[in-house]
């Protein structure tokens, strides 16, 4: 398998990368923020999103007969409003200007982002799952899993699924073969 070398970027070109990572998410959060009320919110949300997890609800448990209901799964027992900011798509923005500011080409930048985008969606999916039942479980659960945990894990898995993705993606010209020093066994 094959290393990425180790270098050292200059402070100046670390800043103006980190720089470019937080306008670029601001920018796309912007953007996201002005399609509220949008059919770009409602497909998002009330479609693909509150849909799909009431679709996996019913899998799970087909006597709850979840309901999908515009931004909202309802059910007997409880439900769960999945609001404006609740889509995970402020995971995606985050993703896609971290893939923006690291060296790659641009197909893999755009590779990078689709399975990006399936891997926070069904992230995304299983975390409203999880909320939908401890809601009916627990409340103090699901104010611990909605405001702390699951953002939290969400951020951790997609930066995991980066690291692993820059791994994967980097230029030729950064790759090093594996050579065994004196302290690596073969």
């Amino acid at each position: 398998m094959a290393r990425i070398a180790a270098r050292s970027l200059p402070l100046g070109k670390l800043i103006r990368r980190a720089l470019v990572f937080v306008l670029v998410f601001m920018a796309l959060q912007s953007a996201w923020e002005a399609s509220r009320g949008s059919w770009i919110e409602k497909l998002w949300i009330h479609d693909l999103t509150v849909r799909s997890a009431t679709a996996l609800i019913n899998r799970i448990t087909p006597e709850v007969q979840a309901v999908p209901q515009a931004a909202r799964i309802a059910a007997t027992g409880g439900g769960l409003n999945v609001l404006f900011g609740c889509e995970g798509i402020d995971v995606v923005f985050m993703l896609a200007a971290a893939l923006l500011v690291f060296p790659m080409s641009w197909r893999m930048r755009l590779v990078g982002m689709g399975f990006g985008l399936l891997w926070v969606f069904t992230l995304n999916q299983w975390r409203i799952v999880a909320l939908f039942y401890a809601f009916r479980a627990d409340r103090a659960l699901f104010d611990l899993m909605h405001t702390t945990a699951a953002p939290l894990l969400m951020v951790a898995l997609t930066g995991l699924y980066f690291h692993v993705w820059l791994q994967h993606a980097a230029e030729p010209a950064d790759r090093v073969p594996s050579r065994p020093t004196a302290l690596e066994v073969p």
